[in-house]
């Protein structure tokens, strides 16, 4: 049984500890061949947790691991990078992935089309990277019913609505452009040319074939997303409610497992859960 050895990145975050949460949950768990054992946690330097045992930071007990600032002395021996940090973080930890031909599993949102293509080059350059806007189960089997009501109502209007806590960044979020992405591929279409990001003063009548997003921020909601569709005199609504982050991580951790017996590429959740 093959032991992944994984680092957490960002692991002075929210969403940093509850990875290490999860890693250290899955000690011992076989999945797809392959057992995870945290092995480093990073982040930037400066922060809070530098220094502090990773388990501790993370309110699980004691794992004799210190987070760290130093990330080429963390990912030695390291078989696997789980990352849920910024754009710039994650393209460089990227092109680390690829020189050392690690998994590299990335939560980041608010990429833009350059990090991705750099990101989508490192994989070409022997990384195998999981990449995806949101790695809870539930939303990716979302999306794969989005994209099927999409195809199949062809002529109903899309409309995503997103809320999320008010620390969050980016907008809209990433798992709204991954519904957002299963809506344009139900229907065969670039959503980079179909999509609305705002409306503000006399915008005229909706275009048809177009999906509209609308963005929501305040409080500590861990992620709240609808996809509507709005037909002549019906509409459907698809919701997904997340209430913990551990859905986002448990979903993380096990696509680092799954990437242990895959070539060098660049896959997605839909891919991990056979979608």
């Amino acid at each position: 049984m093959a032991e992944l050895k994984v680092v957490v990145a960002g692991a002075g975050g929210r969403m940093g500890a509850a990875n290490i949460r999860a890693v250290a949950a899955l000690n011992g768990l076989a999945l797809h061949g392959a057992v995870a054992k945290l092995h480093a946690a990073v982040d930037r330097p400066g922060t809070p947790a530098i220094g502090q045992d990773a388990g501790l930071f993370a309110g699980i007990g004691p794992l004799g691991i210190a987070i760290t600032d130093d990330i080429d002395a963390a990912l030695a021996g390291a078989d696997a990078i789980i990352d849920f940090t910024a754009p710039q973080a994650s393209v460089a930890l990227a092109a680390k992935a690829a020189e050392r031909g690690l998994i590299h599993v990335i939560g980041t949102t608010g990429c833009s089309e350059a990090d991705d293509a750099a990101i989508a080059q490192a994989a070409q350059a022997g990384a195998r990277i999981v990449k995806s806007g949101n790695f809870s189960m539930g939303v990716n089997v979302l999306a794969s019913l989005v994209r099927k009501a999409a195809a199949t109502l062809a002529e109903y209007d899309i409309e995503i609505l997103e809320m999320h806590h008010g620390r969050k960044v980016d907008a809209p979020s990433g798992t709204a452009l991954l519904l957002g992405e299963a809506a344009a591929e139900g229907r065969n279409i670039a959503l980079r040319d179909h999509s609305i990001r705002v409306r503000d003063g006399h915008t005229g009548p909706r275009e048809a074939g177009t999906i509209g997003f609308a963005t929501l921020r305040g409080g500590t909601v861990v992620g709240d997303h609808s996809v509507i569709l709005a037909g002549p005199s019906e509409r459907i609504e698809l919701n997904h409610r997340a209430e913990d982050r551990a859905i986002f991580a448990n979903g993380a951790a096990r696509a680092a497992l799954w990437a242990a017996g895959k070539p060098a590429g660049l896959y997605s959740m839909t891919d991990v859960l056979g979608l």
